[in-house]
């Protein structure tokens, strides 16, 4: 996989691969969704999806930041699908309402602005 994408210059920003019941999944961060599904699927690779994500940046020394995110986001009736970090210490979340998600991502944002 790392291969095909570097063949293809798609940078990996983000995330991991994991094993689910038995079956590894992988889950990246790049740039353009569609540049990688096509190398990917010229390597053989199956891409069973493309997402966009919400961004957002928590306070790194101050414990209890993904918890208070988490509960934001149940708050506001989105589940979040997939949780990571990327290369410039960015909360990465794949979530079932993106224009809802975003909205609180934003609203956090701002509030963590002004304080």
């Amino acid at each position: 996989m790392g291969e095909a994408l570097g063949r293809a210059g798609v940078s990996l920003e983000g995330g991991g691969v994991f094993l689910a019941g038995g079956v590894g999944v992988a889950h990246f961060l790049v740039a353009d969704g569609d540049a990688a599904r096509r190398a990917l699927d010229a390597a053989g690779i199956r891409v069973t999806a493309v997402n966009e994500v919400v961004v957002l940046r928590l306070r790194q020394d101050e414990p209890g930041q993904l918890g208070k995110i988490a509960r934001r986001m149940a708050d506001a009736v989105v589940n979040i699908q997939v949780q990571y970090s990327d290369h410039d210490h960015q909360l990465i979340l794949v979530v079932d309402d993106l224009a809802a998600g975003r909205a609180v991502a934003e609203a956090w944002m701002r509030e963590r602005a002004g304080a």
